[in-house]
C-alpha cells in the first residue's frame, strides 16, 4: 500500500462505553493503513464518561472527532458520524469491537479488486467464560444461526449481507445511508436497499472482528427477541426477503406451542394419541437440539464439559427467543414512534 490510498472515515455509535472505548479508539488509531484515516465518535446520551472519554480521545487525537447523537439511535448515530466526515471510503466499527491492525488496509483492498459497494467478514464470537463459549460456538454453527457466512464463514463472494462494512462513500450517498427507523437490523436492510440500487455487498473471509456474546441467559434472550422482532420488520417492509431460513425459528416456535396444546388437551380428554400427537413436535425439536448439541461440542475439542451441557439451553433460548420475536413483530404504537416508516 502506498501514501496515495483513499481518504477513509472510521464511524462508530456508542452509548455507555466507557470501559471499552479508549482501548477500542487506540486500536483503531493503530491501524497499518497509509492513507488519510479519520474516526468519528457519535455519542448517545450515557450513564457513565462515555462523552468524556469520547472528548478526551479527540483532544489528543486531531484525527478523531466527537458527533452527537441526541437519540442514541443506532442508525441515527452512524448517519450523523459519516455526514460530519469528508471521505471516499466509510468504515463501520462497534464501540467494542476488536479489529485486527490489518483490517481498514484489507478491506480498502477489497473494495478495490472485488468492485464491490460495501465488503465485510466473519463476525469471529470468542467467549471468555462457560457461558459465553457455549454462545460463541452456537453462534458458528448452522443449527444455531443458520449458513450466513458472516457467521460460519465460507468463501469469498458476493452475499446478502456482511458483518460491520467498508463501504464506498458513493453507495452511502446512493441510497440515502441508514434507515433511522430501523432500530435492530440497520446493516441487513442497509445492504438490502445497495443490493436493489445495483451494487454489489462482498463477503471476504479475510477481514475478522472479534466479537464478545452475550453474558447471561438473560441478555442473550432480549438481544435474539429483539433481532427477530426487527427481521419481521424487515419482512414486513420487503416481503420478497421471506425465506424458509428465516421462518425456520417460527415455525419451530409455532409447532412446539402448539403441540404442548394438543398434548395438554389430550391429556385432559384421556385422548393418548392426541397427547402423542402433541408430544412430537417438542419431542423431535429437543431431538434435533442434542444431536446439534453432541455433534457441535465434538467439534470443538477445546469445549468444556460444562460448556457443552450449556449449549442445548443456548439453542433453544436463541431460536425461541427469535422466533417468537419474528410471531411477535412491532406493535403499531412502535411504528408510529418511528421517525420514518418507511425511510431510505
Amino acid at each position: 500500500m502506498t501514501a496515495d490510498q483513499p481518504r477513509v472515515a472510521i464511524v462508530m455509535t456508542v452509548v455507555n462505553e466507557e470501559r471499552h472505548l479508549r482501548h477500542a479508539v487506540e486500536k483503531l488509531l493503530d491501524q497499518d493503513y497509509s492513507g488519510d484515516l479519520d474516526i468519528a465518535i457519535a455519542v448517545g446520551p450515557s450513564k457513565d464518561g462515555t462523552q468524556a472519554v469520547a472528548q478526551t480521545l479527540a483532544d489528543a487525537h486531531p484525527h478523531v472527532r466527537v458527533v452527537d447523537n441526541p437519540t442514541g439511535r443506532t442508525p441515527a448515530g452512524l448517519n450523523a458520524a459519516i455526514a460530519a466526515v469528508d471521505s471516499d471510503i466509510v468504515v463501520r466499527i462497534d464501540g467494542h469491537a476488536m479489529v485486527p491492525r490489518d483490517y481498514v488496509r484489507t478491506g480498502v483492498a477489497v473494495l478495490e479488486s472485488s468492485g464491490a459497494d460495501n465488503v465485510g467478514g466473519i463476525m469471529a464470537a470468542e467467549g471468555t467464560t462457560d457461558f459465553e463459549r457455549a454462545v460463541a460456538r452456537a453462534m458458528t454453527s448452522k443449527f444455531g444461526v443458520g449458513g450466513a457466512s458472516f457467521h460460519v464463514g465460507g468463501e469469498a463472494g458476493p452475499a446478502l449481507t456482511v458483518y460491520l462494512g467498508c463501504f464506498r462513500r458513493s453507495a452511502l450517498d446512493r441510497v440515502g445511508g441508514y434507515d433511522e427507523s430501523m432500530v435492530r437490523a440497520q446493516d441487513w436492510e442497509m445492504n438490502l436497499r445497495i443490493r436493489q440500487s445495483g451494487g454489489v455487498v462482498w463477503f471476504t473471509p479475510e477481514m475478522r472482528v472479534t466479537y464478545r456474546p452475550r453474558h447471561t441467559l438473560r441478555a442473550l434472550v432480549r438481544q435474539y427477541h429483539d433481532y427477530g422482532r426487527w427481521r419481521r420488520e424487515v419482512t414486513r417492509r420487503h416481503p420478497e426477503t421471506l425465506s424458509l431460513r428465516y421462518l425456520a425459528a417460527p415455525v419451530a416456535v409455532a409447532g412446539v406451542g402448539v403441540g404442548l396444546g394438543l398434548a395438554v388437551v389430550g391429556v385432559a380428554t384421556q385422548r393418548p394419541w392426541v397427547a402423542a400427537l402433541g408430544l412430537s413436535a417438542p419431542i423431535g425439536y429437543a431431538a434435533l437440539n442434542a444431536a446439534a448439541s453432541v455433534h457441535s461440542a465434538l467439534a470443538s475439542p477445546r469445549l468444556s464439559v460444562r460448556e457443552a451441557v450449556t449449549l442445548p439451553v443456548v439453542y433453544a433460548a436463541m431460536h425461541g427467543s427469535w422466533g417468537l420475536g419474528f410471531l411477535r413483530g412491532l406493535s403499531r404504537a412502535e411504528r408510529r414512534a418511528m421517525p420514518s416508516v418507511d425511510g431510505g
